[in-house]
């Protein structure tokens, strides 16, 4: 089997992330990684402090290892999408108490991935038991943060906006250039 090529889907919340993880991993055949945060908060509550932060990152990195294993293990096609990465536990750190793990900053230098794709806040934000910041105001910052983080970085990445079908459409395309 090939190396598998790995590919984030970043943003701010109730940007689509998961749903195009699932619409990419469907299409190609392939396997994606869930955002850990989710499980840990619904087990652990929406009330969570900078060392919270600092155990969901360790458990992503531990889902995205599984994931990578499992897929190496499989047939499908060697392509992970990871809803989320160290890059997003950054931001998340940051914009909520100010600062960030060094045990976080330095899986990014560490880790390696092979293209972004970054939602854009196109889409409406819808409520749920976990999501933080329904304003305008807060989802244009993270926005900004998140491009400005891919912007200064030099993986290949590309901006995915509009319908959900019309950024799987998108992220297909970017997907099939990274792949040449």
């Amino acid at each position: 089997m090939s190396a598998i090529k790995k590919i984030v889907i970043i943003g701010p919340e109730s940007t689509g992330k998961s749903t195009l993880c699932k619409a990419l991993a469907l299409h190609y055949q392939s396997a994606w990684c869930e955002e850990y945060a989710r499980e840990y908060l619904l087990q652990n509550g929406t009330n969570y402090t900078l060392a919270d932060l600092l155990k969901v990152a360790k458990g992503q990195l531990k889902l995205e290892e599984l994931a990578t294993k499992s897929l190496a293990e499989s047939n499908k096609t060697p392509i992970l999408f990871i809803d989320t990465d160290m890059y997003v536990m950054k931001v998340w750190s940051e914009y909520v108490f100010g600062e960030c793990d060094f045990f976080i900053l330095d899986e990014i230098v560490k880790r390696k991935y092979d293209g972004y794709l970054l939602c854009n806040i196109d889409l409406p934000w819808v409520k749920d038991e976990l999501r933080e910041y329904p304003n305008e105001k807060p989802r244009k910052e993270l926005f900004a943060i998140y491009k400005d983080i891919l912007i200064n970085q030099t993986i290949p990445w590309t901006l995915i906006s509009g319908t959900d079908a019309e950024r799987t459409e998108a992220a297909i395309k970017a997907v099939d250039r990274l792949l040449v």
